[in-house]
């Protein structure tokens, strides 16, 4: 760079400089410097973002042990506030349950503390998870039936009366025709094996015997 170049760069500088200390004069301290040069800008004042409220007061309950119920799980998350609804999820067959469910308290700032609190608790030798739930994430028919207590079926008991049932003399034919049919492929296989073995005749009456009954 020549001698008259770096004279034309200093007046430049000098000449920037001086409209800066102007500007500085007029108006308040630029924000920042452009880097392609000329005077400081300042930064347009943004309005302050307002705080989301959080309003969430269902939780997902994960990893719940055996033997932690709606009873259970009612007296110990009710020492927090008060409980609106709760539900276990639970096997619709056996009625055992599947070891998640929901709870959902009246204020969003008790589930915010029990989900801040609870959330990997070992409990049972369980870590319990506990996650809120943003309301625009809930299901509408999450709580469909919450209030359901599960019987179980006596699954014995209903055998028995199958077993016990008075046949028609429809039903008897029916059920002789299957114990012929069962006998008939049992020889077919002794003979097929080459067994020489007589089965013995099927005995049994063509009218249904009377069921006892019990005084």
């Amino acid at each position: 760079m020549g001698m008259k170049a770096k004279k034309t760069m200093k007046k430049r500088l000098k000449k920037a400089s001086h409209q800066h200390s102007l500007s500085l004069r007029k108006d308040q301290a630029p924000d920042f410097l452009p880097l392609e040069g000329g005077p400081g800008r300042k930064i347009p004042e943004q309005k302050p973002i307002e705080p989301i409220e959080d309003k969430a007061t269902v939780l997902y309950l994960g990893r719940i042990p055996h033997g932690f119920y709606e009873k259970e799980m009612e007296g110990f998350f009710s020492q927090f506030g008060k409980i609106k609804r709760l539900r276990i999820a639970r096997n619709k067959k056996t009625g055992k349950s599947k070891h998640f469910g929901f709870i959902e308290f009246e204020s969003p700032e008790v589930a915010k503390i029990v989900a801040d609190c609870m959330h990997n608790q070992l409990l049972f030798e369980h870590l319990l998870q506990v996650h809120l739930i943003p309301t625009e994430h809930v299901h509408p028919k999450l709580w469909r039936g919450f209030n359901y207590r599960y019987k179980p079926v006596n699954w014995v008991q209903l055998e028995r009366d199958r077993q016990d049932k008075e046949k028609s003399l429809k039903e008897h034919k029916k059920f002789l025709e299957k114990i012929r049919m069962r006998d008939l492929k049992r020889k077919k296989k002794i003979a097929a094996a080459g067994i020489d073995y007589e089965c013995p005749e099927f005995v049994g009456g063509d009218q249904p015997a009377a069921k006892k009954i019990k005084v």
